[in-house]
């Protein structure tokens, strides 16, 4: 008997858009941390705080707590790919590059997990499909880097480079946790990555920026504790529900509602500007990922 498909609902759609408006957020916050406190900090900082959260509601749930250390290997190689290298590549490509900007070059995220998901995973063969929204993913950048991407060493090319690595990470997140960590609790699964990020952050932090201070704004603290408790805990609270309720494909969708969040939120409390070549790239990405994920095209063709 086969399973019925999975459907986006009007509790679908609004814990969707909640979703995207946190991870957009997540640029904002870290924009407005980047004041006082270094990259690799907020990184912490953004994990660390989590962790209080996460484990109120696994224990609310009931969830064990797993003891086999190969799933705990899992969750050090999810808090390294997942966690520790994009949000610090991320953080770090902000202090040159507008919030708004980084959270678009974040959107090939989509593309590159097909393609890297195609070459590792025999059960998700590369098509012609992904391979062609991948093109059209790294052609939207282009169009946003611009010919002098490669005419001269830019400091804003190397941050979106950096973005880009970011990306690439999450994409090798996603094939890690569907080998290492299958069928394991969800959030009990979050919770165990941000636990491995914090324990692979720390010694990192403390030897290239030292101690964390902790005198700082209130409007630094805010940002840092929302990094952590909106754009983190709660996200991965919604991420699952959404998972569960309209499946993976439909959870994609986020992909390209994080950015307008993003931009709004930079234009209106940062002053940030997108350049023509920006919305362009952005748009060449979106149809990018509209040919990865295949049904509007599919649709039509019906």
């Amino acid at each position: 008997m086969t399973q019925p498909s999975l459907q986006m609902d009007r509790t679908a759609w609004i814990m969707l858009i909640a979703l995207a408006a946190v991870w957009g957020g997540s640029f904002f916050f870290a924009e407005v941390a980047l004041g006082e406190v270094p990259p690799l900090t907020i990184t912490l900082h953004r994990v660390f705080w989590t962790i209080p959260i996460l484990a109120v509601i696994v224990a609310m749930k009931r969830i064990p707590v797993p003891r086999n250390p190969r799933i705990w290997l899992g969750y050090l190689g999810m808090g390294a790919l997942n966690n520790a290298i994009p949000f610090s590549l991320i953080f770090w490509g902000q202090t040159q590059i507008e919030s708004g900007l980084a959270s678009i070059l974040n959107g090939t995220t989509a593309m590159f997990g097909a393609v890297v998901a195609g070459v590792l995973l025999a059960d998700e063969p590369l098509t012609a499909r992904k391979i062609g929204g991948a093109v059209l993913g790294l052609i939207g950048v282009g169009v946003i880097m611009g010919p002098e991407a490669v005419s001269g060493f830019n400091p804003a090319n190397l941050a979106q480079l950096a973005i880009m690595g970011a990306a690439l990470s999450y994409a090798f997140a996603s094939v890690w946790g569907r080998v290492m960590l299958a069928g394991q609790p969800p959030l009990m699964n979050a919770l165990g990555m941000v636990t491995a990020s914090a324990l692979i952050m720390a010694p990192v932090v403390w030897i290239v920026d030292g101690p964390p201070a902790l005198s700082l704004t209130a409007t630094t603290w805010g940002a840092l504790l929302s990094l952590a408790a909106l754009s983190t805990g709660l996200a991965y609270v919604l991420y699952f529900a959404i998972l569960v309720r309209a499946g993976a494909a439909n959870l994609m969708l986020v992909t390209l509602l994080i950015p307008p969040f993003a931009i709004t939120l930079g234009a209106l409390f940062l002053g940030e500007r997108m350049a023509p070549e920006a919305w362009i790239g952005f748009a060449i990405i979106a149809v990018g990922f509209a040919v990865n994920d295949g049904r509007v095209f599919g649709r039509l063709r019906r």
